[in-house]
């Protein structure tokens, strides 16, 4: 497993290995033991599986806020995504930064988003299966995002705002400097 620090404080892309022959492959996607010595501390209580069958849907940006604030390792088993991650820990020296990463089917690599960070992708393959493991439940009343144009962020997504398929409730979502926004950077994450 190669794991790889990002521009982002607190993030990684984490490439397992993958053993292929002409009948398929095996994978150790997850091994608690190099992921915790990696990001120390951390407990999974459940993971998601999600399916998008157009290519340009976005969910997200997305994060839950404390005491249900999630971090995700997130990976693609089919298709293609662009994933981005936000700062948005108050008095971080990156606050309203962004990463963009392809995660794929192909690449096999994985992101870890600590807490404090809002989360999107957008789909770049059709039937694109989308994995998390994350550190807390669904929280309904913790659900919080931000809206994926917010002009302050500037992230290029790869296709024209027309062609983006959203939710309804994503489309509602406010711009960042507008959240009730509780992560101070070097506190609660």
């Amino acid at each position: 497993m190669h794991i790889e620090k990002l521009k982002l404080p607190g993030t990684l892309l984490i490439t397992p290995k993958k053993f292929g022959d002409e009948r398929g492959f095996f994978s150790e996607t997850f091994k608690a033991k190099q992921f915790n010595e990696a990001v120390p501390g951390v407990t999974f209580l459940q993971d998601n599986h999600s399916l998008s069958r157009d290519v340009g849907v976005l969910r997200g940006l997305h994060f839950q806020t404390p005491p249900f604030a999630q971090g995700k390792l997130v990976r693609v088993s089919a298709g293609k995504v662009l994933d981005i991650i936000v700062d948005i820990r108050r008095g971080s020296p990156t606050y309203g930064q962004h990463i963009a990463v392809e995660l794929s089917q192909a690449n096999w690599k994985q992101l870890w988003v600590p807490a404090g960070f809002a989360h999107a992708f957008i789909t770049l393959e059709p039937d694109t299966e989308f994995l998390y493991k994350v550190t807390n439940p669904y929280a309904p009343n913790n659900d919080a995002g931000i809206r994926f144009d917010d002009p302050e962020l500037a992230i290029e997504w790869p296709m024209p705002v027309a062609d983006i398929i959203l939710s309804p409730k994503d489309t509602q979502l406010p711009n960042l400097k507008n959240i009730d926004n509780p992560f101070i950077y070097g506190e609660n994450c």
